[in-house]
């Protein structure tokens, strides 16, 4: 198959491939720029993006904010012409704020998801940035597209539907995961239906990204003959030079097996995908307490979580892979070496073509 366009409003993208948001900070200018510039979407984490600012501790939201700024700022230099992306959770307690900040540096896309961004829209209305919410099946996509029609007047410019192979923070609960939870597929499918009535009533196409598990260019292929418009990709841009993260995190990539991927349960509420290592084991036996609370999400409790979301995030990027939080998707295993964006976009695209 050769690879079609995606397209997202009046947005054009000359491969279907969104390179997925990760963080803290493992996708920021470097990653996202040097994928838009391939023909993707490049994608910047927008979670604790001033995690390297020097009042990150003391100032969380200005040092955030400037961050978010700057990130997008780099990526422009790097990708003047690229389609460049934020990904904000919604569950961020500085979630108005930091989508503000986007917005006002004229992104292009937001990818919103960790919960329903029900008031999105209204951040965007009257400029040219294209929103995405996040959904785990059909009923989420049709809550979601009824809200923003009812409160706002406003369909999704696109939908990611997320499968339980992601890697980081996944829409599924425990149980769901131990059991046999929906295929991607299935998922993909379901999403599709449900959006049809809105798109015959609003004359309008809602592309469907599948995203969750998706590794190289047979994959992509089979979920666009399935009816996606496109696909997400997070954990095969990892191992590249240009990805944000620390030469050891990449190296974690590389050297993981099947059987070091675990399910872990995270702060934000969410079971979480990720590589063993002694952070994990620790937490298996008691929990590591909070010495800084950033009030990054409302509903955690300092003085009860288990671990901080924050601090373990930044200390794996920032390479130490023993006492970090170290995300992946279902196929990290399949990573065995550190490689270039461009090496992975051409390998991927022949692997389509192959398909």
């Amino acid at each position: 198959m050769n690879l079609p366009e995606l397209k997202i409003g009046e947005l054009t993208a000359r491969l279907p491939i969104i390179q997925g948001g990760m963080g803290i900070g493992v996708s920021l200018s470097s990653l996202a720029g040097a994928v838009a510039n391939q023909g993707g979407i490049g994608v910047i984490s927008g979670v604790q993006t001033g995690f390297n600012e020097e009042d990150f501790r003391t100032n969380n939201l200005a040092a955030n904010i400037r961050a978010i700024q700057n990130e997008i700022r780099k990526a422009r230099k790097i990708s003047p012409k690229g389609i460049i992306g934020i990904n904000i959770l919604t569950v961020a307690t500085q979630y108005k704020e930091l989508v503000e900040a986007a917005v006002k540096e004229k992104i292009d896309v937001i990818i919103s998801g960790a919960g329903l961004p029900k008031d999105l829209p209204k951040y965007v209305k009257g400029t040219k940035t294209k929103i995405i919410p996040i959904v785990s099946s059909g009923k989420a996509a049709k809550i979601m597209t009824k809200l923003w029609i009812r409160n706002h007047d406003y369909i999704p410019d696109a939908v990611i539907v997320e499968g339980p192979e992601a890697g980081g923070h996944l829409g599924f609960s425990a149980e769901e995961l131990k059991s046999k939870p929906p295929t991607l597929s299935e998922l993909l499918k379901d999403v599709i239906e449900n959006l049809k009535p809105f798109e015959l009533q609003y004359n309008k196409k809602i592309p469907v990204i599948a995203a969750g598990g998706i590794f190289d260019g047979k994959d992509v292929a089979k979920y666009i003959e399935e009816g996606a418009s496109g696909v997400q990709m997070s954990t095969r841009f990892v191992a590249t030079k240009e990805c944000d993260a620390h030469v050891n995190f990449k190296q974690a990539y590389v050297d993981a097996k099947k059987e070091d991927v675990v399910i872990v349960q995270s702060p934000v509420g969410l079971p979480g995908r990720a590589i063993k290592n002694k952070l994990i084991e620790r937490l298996e036996l008691d929990r590591v307490p909070v010495k800084k609370c950033y009030r990054c999400i409302d509903h955690c409790d300092p003085k009860t979580t288990p671990y901080c979301i924050s601090d373990a995030l930044i200390a794996a990027v920032q390479g130490d892979i023993d006492n970090g939080l170290i995300f992946c998707g279902s196929n990290v295993d399949r990573i065995n070496e550190i490689s270039t964006v461009e090496e992975v976009i051409k390998t991927i695209i022949k692997e389509a073509q192959q398909y």
